[in-house]
């Protein structure tokens, strides 16, 4: 490969130019492994499409019957796996500049020889620094949707969440439910209290509502004490027990609030997914029942019924 920097400053343009193309096609077309693994690297971000690249790479200089990768990236894991796994294994924790970018694990039937290792180890050495940038760009990607102060996600990741369960309700037949939950008389608190005692029961039934879901269930902060959960296969008896699930879970919060704990309670309105409904159909079909749980006198659950 030319070096460009090697090109003398005092010939013409056109020359200069001629050898700058000279030196793009050598490096475009060039079969060494590492600069094309770090060429085909830097055309994406997407950390799955990287793996598959260093994957693709990888077997072809060192045999293996399955990779795999995990990394937790602002809160959520993210697992790549590829292959089927043998007996012996080699295993990597990925780090740059003392910090660290997930575990990568080689899997096959054989015993990988020194020599294979040491290849592996260079193959990473040069693919370190794109993994980095593609798990950074996850970190600010997940940070955008999600809110500040409960950690879940935002009304920006609801409604993209939203766009994919109408679409995969519809593709697939299969019950999606929407629950709206809103804290009783939250308004009381923060006049009461202080917004940082609201705050921490805002953050409390944030974790109440997770450690009473399902891993496939997801919740977001909706409003300022509003919040949703996406259940995928649950129809509507099935959710409605859910919200009431919730709403005890969020009766047990007990935060100090002098001389006796404060208690919050909740709302919630619940609709499944009709077919071919959009979104914002959807959300507002909940938000009607979770209107008509708050005027029943709050503390219950209401359900938007999909047949009249």
């Amino acid at each position: 490969m030319k070096n460009l920097t090697s090109i003398r400053p005092n010939t013409s343009r056109p020359a200069r130019l001629a050898a700058l193309k000279q030196s793009f096609q050598d490096w475009n077309n060039t079969s060494d492994v590492m600069a094309r693994l770090a060429r085909r690297l830097s055309t994406t971000l997407s950390l799955e499409a990287q793996l598959s690249i260093l994957a693709e790479e990888m077997t072809d200089m060192v045999p293996f019957d399955s990779l795999n990768y995990r990394h937790r990236i602002a809160r959520q894991d993210f697992i790549f796996s590829t292959g089927m796994g043998g007996p012996h294994r080699c295993e990597y924790r990925l780090s740059l500049e003392g910090h660290q970018y997930g575990t990568l694990t080689l899997h096959r039937r054989q015993r990988f020889s020194e020599e294979e290792l040491t290849g592996i180890e260079m193959m990473l050495s040069g693919a370190i620094c794109h993994i980095r940038n593609a798990c950074q760009f996850i970190a600010i990607e997940q940070t955008a949707l999600t809110d500040s102060l409960t950690g879940i996600g935002n009304k920006r990741a609801l409604d993209e969440a939203l766009q994919r369960a109408s679409a995969m309700a519809d593709r697939h037949g299969a019950p999606w439910s929407l629950i709206l939950c809103d804290l009783d008389h939250f308004k009381l608190i923060n006049d009461n209290h202080g917004h940082v005692v609201g705050d921490h029961i805002l953050a409390r039934t944030a974790e109440k509502l997770e450690q009473a879901l399902r891993n496939s269930d997801t919740v977001y902060r909706f409003g300022g004490e509003e919040f949703a959960i996406l259940l995928p296969h649950t129809n509507e008896q099935e959710a409605r027990d859910v919200a009431d699930r919730i709403r005890g879970a969020i009766e047990s919060i007990r935060v100090d609030g002098g001389e006796t704990p404060l208690t919050v309670t909740a709302s919630c309105g619940v609709a499944m997914h009709l077919t071919d409904e959009q979104p914002e159909q959807w959300l507002a079909r909940a938000d009607e029942a979770l209107y008509r749980a708050k005027a029943a006198g709050r503390n219950c659950t209401r359900v938007f019924a999909s047949i009249s």
